[in-house]
């Protein structure tokens, strides 16, 4: 009675075993396909394209050129906010250098420390000019020689829409952050893995981001151009 015992048992713990590393398995896998499944559709927007491995989960990011400017598209997961779902952000960043020398950063429904920001960083909040949107906080490390808003204000319209997150404008270049999606909220709430599906990039929306981005440096480097 106890051998079959025994045995079962060793079975059983076999079984377990052989599950547990299928498991692990298809995880690794899974991770290993993630980035080029998440580019997917999006990849041939930039010129001579290529994609770098996260260092962790849900980061990834694609490197590129966009109107002959290095560019670069990176998902990173938002998990610091334990009262809210995590998010999975899309940063789209322009990055070649502006003729300035304060940051400006609109950030929308600002609510404590980010993963992909240093807002909570930029010791000096702007008064909201008029037309912005009303949930939008606006900070600077130089109200002195902070870009004029009226700049900014004509290509906004996204900010208006929910999934719009922050606009940064540094003399090091551009950045638009907006939301790709939210965590499985069943998952979440039982093992607290936050799990984003089959989210990928649109291309669509990618493309509006960029393009945004490029008519703002266009305004930023006519008015440089006027001031001299």
């Amino acid at each position: 009675m106890d051998s079959w015992q025994t045995i079962l048992g060793t079975l059983a713990a076999l079984g377990l075993a052989a599950l547990l590393a299928r498991q692990f398995i298809n995880s690794a896998a899974k991770r290993k396909a993630e980035p080029d499944r998440i580019f997917s559709d999006a990849i041939d927007i930039l010129h001579n394209s290529r994609i770098d491995n996260g260092s962790t989960v849900a980061t990834h990011r694609l490197i590129g050129t966009y109107d002959g400017l290095e560019t670069q598209v990176q998902t990173v997961a938002d998990t610091l906010n334990v009262r809210k779902l995590p998010s999975l952000w899309l940063m789209v960043t322009i990055a070649d250098a502006l003729p300035l020398t304060a940051t400006f950063d609109l950030m929308m429904r600002a609510a404590g420390p980010s993963t992909f920001s240093n807002f909570d960083h930029l010791q000096h909040t702007l008064p909201l000019p008029a037309g912005f949107p009303e949930q939008a906080t606006l900070r600077t490390d130089d109200p002195g020689r902070v870009l004029p808003a009226h700049l900014v204000e004509p290509h906004l319209a996204p900010f208006f829409r929910p999934r719009a997150k922050e606009l940064l404008i540094s003399p090091r270049g551009l950045r638009m952050v907006v939301q790709l999606g939210e965590a499985d909220r069943a998952r979440y709430g039982v093992f607290r893995q936050a799990d984003f599906g089959e989210t990928a990039v649109d291309p669509v929306q990618l493309r509006d981001c960029l393009n945004l981005l490029i008519a703002l440096r266009k305004d930023i480097l006519a008015w440089h151009k006027s001031l001299q």
